[in-house]
């Protein structure tokens, strides 16, 4: 469940990412352009300036050519490129190109055009390196200025004033929160392969150290047997008879190896619980590096049984909203225990009793001499499992 969890967690944060990427296909153009769309709104002044009559046919004219220019150049660049670095000189002559526009449309036609300039800031962060941007993006909001005092209307430069500034470095942002997520994610995945090719490694190492020597004394005893067959077969009898004991022991070995293998970690499952929390939009708090030292296998198993069960609870059928895991060493009458509490505030479940997964654990949590609590509280559920410590532990706090 947790990794039905986290391919969607994934799913969602690849939509984000590609956002700030050229799309592949038809929806990521649909999310894209849906993104873009309502940046269009400082268009709006200079349509409504040629809307109103207020200059001639021919400058009207011009300067409907000159904003359906701008617009197409602006909507290809940033709808296109958006994500990638600068390459050539062909994205860089399209912002001149725009820049001009800019400057030409709102020196001749007035502070209605001053919006065009924040297009310009934009195209600026998104396609510019960092040290190209950082220098573009005040020349621009300083051209926009000039506009304004040569069309003698400051008031409505200086409302543009930081939109055109903070928007271009905003952008810049954008990038580069792109592109540090794709790399965290390639970190992610390198890391996750790493470390599986490390498990496999160790799986070999114990084999071979578990099989090995039992393997290779089994085929001794096989060819001695062999040997011994028709001249002494008392004695083969004996070889027989070794190669069963060596094989019922690697036999056990085995077992034993496997049985840890499958054995799951308190560690592993309080960070899987995280991510399940927190791709179930549920608040998380959960312990992060507790102090397992001492907690006997069979204990740290079963707790991590209890911490499954309660966090797939939560994300199922609670319908909470925050969710907090404690891990304790506490001390009791009947000694030292460790003790694992998770609320939530959700439902509280059917309140027709307990289910099969509770019961289960019930039954786990008693083979170790433990004990299980669960039930509503005020607000929510709460689950507490316990298991017992060695006398000789230290009692304090492993959250």
């Amino acid at each position: 469940m947790t990794e039905d969890l986290r391919s969607g967690e994934e799913a969602r944060a690849d939509r984000l990412v590609r956002i700030g990427l050229p799309p592949r296909n038809r929806p990521e153009a649909l999310r894209k352009l849906v993104w873009v769309l309502p940046w269009l709104v400082f268009l709006a002044s200079p349509v409504d300036d040629l809307s109103s009559g207020r200059h001639g046919t021919g400058a009207t004219v011009a300067g409907w050519v000159g904003l359906t220019a701008f617009v197409g150049i602006y909507l290809s660049i940033v709808f296109r490129s958006m994500g990638r670095p600068f390459r050539g000189g062909i994205v860089a002559a399209a912002i001149a190109g725009e820049w001009t526009l800019a400057v030409v449309l709102a020196f001749s036609l007035g502070s209605h055009w001053l919006g065009l300039f924040v297009y310009v800031s934009v195209m600026c962060g998104v396609t510019f390196p960092l040290r190209v941007a950082y220098w573009t993006i005040p020349l621009t909001t300083a051209a926009m200025m000039l506009a304004g005092w040569h069309a003698h209307d400051m008031d409505d430069a200086w409302g543009l004033f930081l939109v055109v500034l903070l928007v271009g470095y905003s952008m810049t942002g954008v990038r580069q929160l792109v592109a540090t997520t794709i790399e965290l994610r390639k970190a992610r995945a390198r890391v996750a392969q790493l470390a599986a090719n490390e498990e496999r490694l160790r799986l070999a190492r114990d084999l071979h150290d578990l099989l090995g020597h039992s393997l290779s004394l089994i085929t001794l005893k096989s060819e001695l047997a062999g040997r011994m067959l028709p001249d002494h077969p008392d004695k083969a009898a004996q070889q027989v008879s070794d190669i069963e004991q060596v094989s019922r022991q690697a036999l056990v070995d085995v077992r034993e190896a496997v049985t840890g293998y499958r054995r799951p970690r308190l560690a592993a499952e309080l960070a899987g619980a995280q991510v399940a929390l927190t791709a179930a939009a549920v608040t998380a708090e959960v312990p992060v590096d507790p102090d397992l030292t001492g907690v006997p296998e069979e204990c740290e198993a079963a707790l991590a049984w209890a911490l499954r069960e309660a966090i797939t609870n939560v994300v199922r059928h609670s319908g909470a909203s925050l969710c907090t895991v404690e891990l304790l060493r506490r001390q009791t009458l009947d000694g030292p225990v460790l003790e694992l509490t998770v609320e939530d505030n959700g439902s509280g479940g059917s309140g027709k009793g307990p289910g099969n997964g509770l019961t289960g654990l019930t039954e786990r949590l008693e083979k170790t001499g433990g004990t299980l609590e669960a039930g509503r509280v005020k607000r929510g559920f709460r689950l507490v499992a316990r298991v017992p410590l060695g006398s000789g532990l230290a009692v304090g706090s492993g959250a």
